[in-house]
């Protein structure tokens, strides 16, 4: 964006050339007064077509909304909601396993990714009428709402569970295996996304070759899309779909910046609700106050100085969320089962598999197999009466049933913590040194086992508020950080934490034990791991 004082002097350029033209319509005589009336009045139309982001009322479709109530949504949306690559993320839970837990989690993906499309359009309409020297046009506009409809196209079974904990999971059993691992390493579901809005696209232009033309966009919208998608994450320039005047575009969708974008104002305040737990952070408001500004010879997204606090309650309830259900003690385990019973299903791994069984850590490879595995992948399983499925099904059906390893303890480590590496050890020393005071009680490591939970404020140990630039009512085209003295003293000293957790899960022949000797071992567990804790890092 122009310094403050070139762009005073360029829209008075602007009104002076008007002024000129002004005078020249009124001088004119007729006929050519009529003439020249009618080439201004084509050029005015030709602006306004290109950056008015006005559409008629007829092309857009309204979408009734919980959270947003009524969503209007552009036709070139809705040809992609009408996809089968796009339907598919009605069958996938935006919370994966949560759902497990908190029974009015029952939201899918496909709602959440019509609000981030909602949300984009938004804040780049209030980005416009506030600041029309951005020169923001309708490609714009179109494209980073089409990259918040796409974004998430690419979770797998029980959303984050697939990038995080299956397909992990699969290179490790692969590994162990000896077998064939083509399986890009940190594969994550962005990069899906990216392949399924590609195949989305292709199988639009199969249909009508002129469809993104239409809507006028062309090749580098539909690379811009892309990149919108992945995030910005470089501080140099690398990106084609739009030069770096309009960098303030890329921290709508996924702001690799500083965590603040329109994707998780979504899911905060979709989440909350169907979750039941408190929202403090008010989206709305913070959207009134978004403002382009230029720092450090680039352009970001900025907020009100008066909007500090509410920028830390949305890390703040970010924290939250991560801490009551995303992490849950219970949803932890019951998505690590999943992961398992996928893993054990995987096609690399049972000879013999069904042909009408899909593939699973194989199914990356394409869209058109991708786009054929969601949550419906338990169910068939489920349901499945193949011998080499047996594992897997066994494992799904102590969830349904509730059969799951028993919660031992929880405690939070202190600042000077091991590793996880490190921790087992010393469970596994503290098991084999302790006496029970039931000596009819014997416990072991491998059903014991150990995990650790990373939480934070969404920038690991680094308060994320110090990312974000704020802008004051007297200077509204200068922002930088927020200084110490403008936040509340309230504010944590920490903005991370591990938590170590154990459970009792014993192995599938100690599973007939009867309830009373369960009950025994996990009291015994219970406390070996109190000791433990005030043994090893002063946690009790």
């Amino acid at each position: 964006m122009p310094r403050a004082e070139p762009t005073r002097k360029t829209l008075s350029d602007y009104r002076k050339s008007l002024q000129d033209l002004k005078k020249s319509y009124e001088a004119s005589e007729e006929p050519e007064k009529q003439q020249l009336w009618e080439i201004i009045k084509d050029e005015l139309q030709d602006i306004l077509k290109k950056y008015s982001l006005n559409f008629s009322k007829e092309q857009m479709k309204i979408f009734n909304d919980p959270i947003h109530g009524h969503m209007e949504l552009h036709p070139l949306l809705v040809k992609i909601i009408d996809t089968p690559q796009f339907q598919r993320l009605r069958h996938i839970k935006q919370l994966g396993g949560t759902y497990l837990v908190y029974p009015g989690a029952s939201h899918n993906r496909f709602e959440h990714s019509l609000g981030v499309a909602h949300l984009s359009g938004r804040l780049v309409k209030v980005l416009h009428n506030n600041q029309p020297e951005l020169k923001i046009t309708k490609q714009d506009f179109l494209c980073v709402q089409i990259a918040g409809l796409c974004h998430d196209l690419g979770h797998g079974p029980f959303s984050h569970v697939f990038d995080g904990l299956v397909i992990p999971g699969a290179k490790k059993m692969k590994k162990l295996r000896g077998l064939h691992d083509d399986i890009p390493e940190n594969w994550k579901h962005e990069q899906m996304s990216v392949q399924m809005f590609d195949d989305i696209v292709r199988s639009l232009k199969a249909e009508n070759e002129d469809v993104m033309k239409e809507h006028g966009l062309d090749d580098r919208d539909i690379t811009f899309i892309k990149e919108l998608i992945e995030g910005a994450k470089t501080s140099e320039w690398r990106y084609e779909g739009r030069d770096e005047d309009k960098s303030f575009l890329y921290e709508i969708v996924a702001n690799k910046q500083n965590g603040i974008d329109v994707d998780k104002w979504d899911y905060f305040a979709r989440d909350c609700h169907h979750l039941g737990i408190r929202n403090s952070f008010d989206h709305q408001r913070l959207l009134k106050f978004a403002r382009v500004c230029e720092v450090n010879e680039r352009n970001h997204i900025c907020f009100r100085d008066k909007e500090a606090d509410n920028v830390y309650d949305m890390f703040r309830t970010r924290y939250t969320l991560h801490r009551q259900a995303y992490q849950h003690k219970i949803c932890n385990i019951i998505e690590d089962m999943f992961a398992e019973a996928l893993v054990q299903a995987d096609r690399d791994l049972h000879e013999g598999k069904p042909e009408d069984m899909l593939k699973i850590s194989e199914a990356i490879k394409t869209a058109e197999d991708y786009s054929k595995l969601t949550d419906e992948i338990f169910e068939q399983i489920s349901s499945s009466t193949s011998d080499n499925l047996k594992k897997s099904r066994d494992i799904l059906n102590k969830i349904i049933r509730r059969k799951l390893p028993k919660f031992v303890g929880e405690a939070r480590l202190t600042e000077n913590s091991m590793s996880k590496e490190e921790l087992m050890k010393t469970w596994k020393t503290a098991l084999e040194q302790y006496r029970p005071t039931d000596l009819t009680v014997s416990l072991n490591a491998e059903d014991l086992p150990v995990y650790v939970v990373d939480l934070d404020h969404g920038m690991k140990d680094k308060n994320p508020i110090e990312k974000v630039f704020f802008y004051s009512k007297r200077k509204p085209n200068e922002a930088s950080p927020i200084k110490d003295y403008q936040l509340s003293s309230f504010l944590p000293n920490r903005f991370n934490e591990e938590m170590v957790r154990v459970y009792y899960k014993p192995s599938d022949d100690q599973a007939a034990e009867d309830k009373k000797e369960e009950k025994k071992k996990v009291e015994e567990a219970e406390k070996c791991f109190q000791m433990w804790c005030g043994s090893n890092f002063g946690v009790k």
